[in-house]
C-alpha cells in the first residue's frame, strides 16, 4: 500500500518489516519520533532508556542474544552512545544490529552542528544515508541483511529534514526470523587486550568487503544527464540537485557513506568534465575524492555550516534560469520561549533576581538563559552542569561557592547527572545543585524517564525516588521547593548557599502541558491599580503585555500560575474568579 509517511515513520516501518524484536532509545529531536512510532507495532518491544550509552548496550544484549535490534539517538547522543559503539565494531553481533543517528545541520535544536559520519568512519562501521521516506523504510530494512551479512552493527543516518518531511512509500509485511542461537564465543565478544589485536584486523578485513560490496550492490546509483557536469551526492542535497538541474546532470547519488565507493567513484568522475560535490557540513565525500587523486569542487562553492537549500545551490551555479522560491511576506521572528505557567519560570526569576550565577543544562529549561530573565550563563551537554559546578567551585573556592549553582531536569539528571552529583557528595566541593523537576522529558516532546513512574507506553513503571537517591549518594542537605512560590525558591537558594556543604534542591511542579495537569482560571488586569511599573513583564511570560500602558494578560495562554501577582506591588493582577 503506497502512503505519505514522516522520514521516521517510514524507518519505523522499515523496523517493523526487517522484524526487529527490540528497540531501546533515547529521546532526542529529530530522532524521537522513530521509536515513538517503532511502539505502535505490537511485534516490537520499545523502551526508553535513561541514555543513549545504556540504549545501544541493551540494544547490543538483545542481539547477542539472537533479536533483530535496533537504538535511536541524535547527533550529540552518539557521543554518549561512543564507548560501546567502538567495540562492537569489534565483536561483531549475532542477530542484525542497526544504530539510528539524525544529525541536525542548522542546529534547530541543537547545542551544535557536528557530522555523524565521523563516527561511522572513526569506528569502522557502515552507514546507510536515505533521501526521502521510501529509503528511509527500505535501507532499515537494507541495513539489517547487511548487518547480518558482514557481521557489523550499522549505521542509519538520518537528518531533520529527512526525519521530518514526508513522501511516498509504499509498504509491506512484516518478515518474521527465528532468534538465532546464541553461542558462547570468548574469542568473539570478550573484548580483553589478547581478542581485541585479533579482533582489529577482522574489522578491517570486514570494511574491504562492505566497500567492494557496495560497488555494485545498487545502494550508490549512478543517474545519466544531458551534460558532462557529474555532481556527487546524497541525502536532501541529492533531492535539492534535482530540484535544480533536473536530468541535466549526471548524478553519482551515493546511498551508503561509509565506506565510500572508490571504483564507481573513479569512473563517474572519468565521464564528466567537472564534477562537484554536494554535501552539508564537513566535506567527508570531497575528501575522500581527492585522497583518490580526482579534481573535484566541493567547499569552495559551499558553507561549512549551516543547512542548504534548492536555492543555494542555484545561487552557487550561476543558474538564473531556475525560479528563486521565496515567501511574498516577511515571517515574524518567533523566538523559542517558556510556556506561560512554565514551572522553571519562577526558580530562574528567583536566581537572576539574586544575581546567582548559574550553569545550566540541556532541555527547555535551557531557555532560562533568554531575556528578560538572562538566569543561565552556560550550557554544554547533559549533565555538564552538575560537573561544571564541581570544577568552577573547587576553582574559584568560596568566590564563588555562596553565588553560583547548577540546573538540571528530572530526565537530564537521569541520563547523566548522576555522577556529576557522585563527584560533588564524593570530593565535597561546597556546591548546590538545582533539579528541576518537570515529571517528563519536556524538549523532546513528553517522553517518559526514569523518575516519571510510566514506561514508554505510559504504563507504571519503576519510578526513582529522586530524594533517596540523593541522600544515598551522600548528599545531606536535600530540599523541595514549589517553583511557583518565588519567596520559597529565594529562601531555599540563599540557605543552600549560605551553608558549606553539598546540597540538592528539588523544584518540583510538573510541565504545565501535560494533559493531567489542571489549569487553574486566568489572570486579568485591574488596570485602575495598574500603575504601568512593568514589573510583571520581568518573568518573561508569553501571556502578558503592555497595551495602551498598561499590563494586558492574554486569556487564551494565561494558565493561572500565580508568579506574575507575586511581582505586582500594588494588586492588579487578579484570578478571573475575583473582581
Amino acid at each position: 500500500m503506497k502512503q505519505l509517511m514522516l522520514g521516521n515513520a517510514a524507518v519505523a516501518r522499515g523496523l517493523y518489516e526487517a522484524g526487529c524484536g527490540i528497540i531501546s532509545s533515547y529521546p532526542g529531536t529529530p530522532s524521537t519520533e522513530i521509536t515513538e512510532e517503532a511502539a505502535k507495532f505490537k511485534d516490537i518491544y520499545c523502551e526508553w532508556a535513561p541514555n543513549e550509552k545504556v540504549a545501544l548496550e541493551t540494544a547490543f544484549g538483545a542481539s547477542l542474544a539472537g533479536k533483530r535490534a535496533f537504538c535511536a539517538m541524535k547527533h550529540v547522543g552518539l557521543n554518549v552512545a561512543a564507548d560501546p559503539l567502538f567495540t562492537v565494531a569489534y565483536t561483531g553481533v549475532n542477530a542484525g544490529l542497526v544504530i539510528g543517528v539524525a544529525d541536525d545541520p542548522g542546529m534547530h535544536s541543537s547545542q551544535n552542528e557536528q557530522d555523524s559520519r565521523h563516527h561511522a568512519i572513526a569506528a569502522k562501521i557502515p552507514m546507510l544515508e536515505p533521501s526521502d521516506s521510501a529509503e528511509a523504510l527500505s535501507f532499515a530494512k537494507l541495513a539489517y541483511e547487511i548487518s547480518e551479512k558482514f557481521d557489523t552493527p550499522v549505521l542509519l543516518k538520518m537528518c531533520t529534514r529527512i526525519s521530518h518531511s514526508q513522501s511516498v512509500v509504499e509498504t509491506g509485511e512484516r518478515a518474521e526470523y527465528p532468534v538465532k542461537k546464541y553461542e558462547k564465543n570468548i574469542t568473539k565478544y570478550v573484548m580483553a587486550p589478547a581478542n581485541a589485536v585479533r579482533r582489529h584486523p577482522v574489522v578491517e578485513e570486514r570494511l574491504k568487503n562492505i566497500a567492494a560490496w557496495a560497488e555494485t550492490s545498487g545502494i550508490n546509483r549512478i543517474e545519466k544527464g544531458s551534460s558532462k557536469l557529474g555532481i556527487i551526492t546524497s541525502s536532501t542535497c541529492y533531492q535539492y540537485a534535482k530540484e535544480v538541474f533536473g536530468d541535466e546532470a549526471n548524478i553519482l547519488k551515493l546511498g551508503m557513506v561509509n565506506p565510500l565507493p572508490a571504483k564507481l567513484i573513479q569512473d563517474f568522475a572519468a565521464g564528466a568534465d567537472k564534477v562537484v560535490v554536494i554535501e552539508e557540513l564537513d566535506p567527508v565525500i570531497e575528501n575522500f575524492c581527492k585522497s583518490l587523486g580526482i579534481n573535484v569542487h566541493g567547499k569552495d562553492m559551499f558553507p561549512l555550516c549551516g543547512e542548504f537549500s534548492q536555492n543555494m545551490i542555484a545561487h552557487a551555479f550561476g543558474r538564473a534560469d531556475k525560479p528563486v522560491k521565496k515567501l511574498d511576506e516577511a515571517i515574524p521572528v518567533r523566538p523559542p520561549v517558556m510556556c506561560a505557567g512554565c514551572p522553571h519560570r519562577g526558580m530562574f526569576y528567583a536566581l537572576s533576581k539574586n544575581k546567582i550565577t548559574v550553569l545550566g543544562d540541556i532541555g527547555c529549561y535551557t531557555l532560562g538563559s533568554a531575556a528578560p530573565l538572562s538566569a543561565m550563563e552556560m550550557t554544554l551537554c547533559m549533565g555538564a552542569s552538575v560537573s561544571a559546578l564541581h570544577g568552577f567551585n573547587k576553582a574559584l573556592g568560596k568566590e564563588s561557592e555562596g553565588k553560583t549553582v547548577g540546573v538540571i531536569g528530572d530526565s537530564t539528571f537521569c541520563h547523566s547527572g548522576f555522577t556529576g552529583l557522585a563527584t560533588i557528595a564524593y570530593n565535597q566541593s561546597n556546591s548546590t545543585v538545582i533539579i528541576l523537576d518537570n515529571s517528563i522529558t519536556g524538549m523532546t516532546g513528553h517522553q517518559q524517564n526514569p523518575s516519571t513512574g510510566k514506561n514508554l507506553y505510559g504504563e507504571p513503571a519503576g519510578k526513582i525516588d529522586l530524594e533517596a537517591l540523593v541522600r544515598a549518594m551522600g548528599i545531606k542537605r536535600v530540599r523541595i521547593v514549589d517553583p511557583y512560590n518565588i519567596a520559597e525558591c529565594e529562601t531555599a537558594v540563599k540557605e543552600e548557599l549560605g551553608v558549606e556543604e553539598p546540597s540538592v534542591i528539588i523544584s518540583r511542579r510538573p510541565c504545565v502541558l501535560l494533559k493531567e495537569v489542571k489549569h487553574s482560571l486566568p489572570f486579568h488586569v485591574d488596570t485602575e491599580k495598574c500603575v504601568s511599573c512593568k514589573s510583571c513583564m520581568k518573568i518573561g511570560c508569553p501571556a502578558l503585555a503592555i497595551k495602551d500602558g498598561k499590563a494586558n494578560v492574554d486569556i487564551t495562554l494565561c494558565v493561572g500560575c500565580g508568579v506574575c501577582r507575586q511581582m505586582c506591588k500594588f494588586g492588579a493582577l487578579k484570578s478571573s474568579d475575583e473582581k
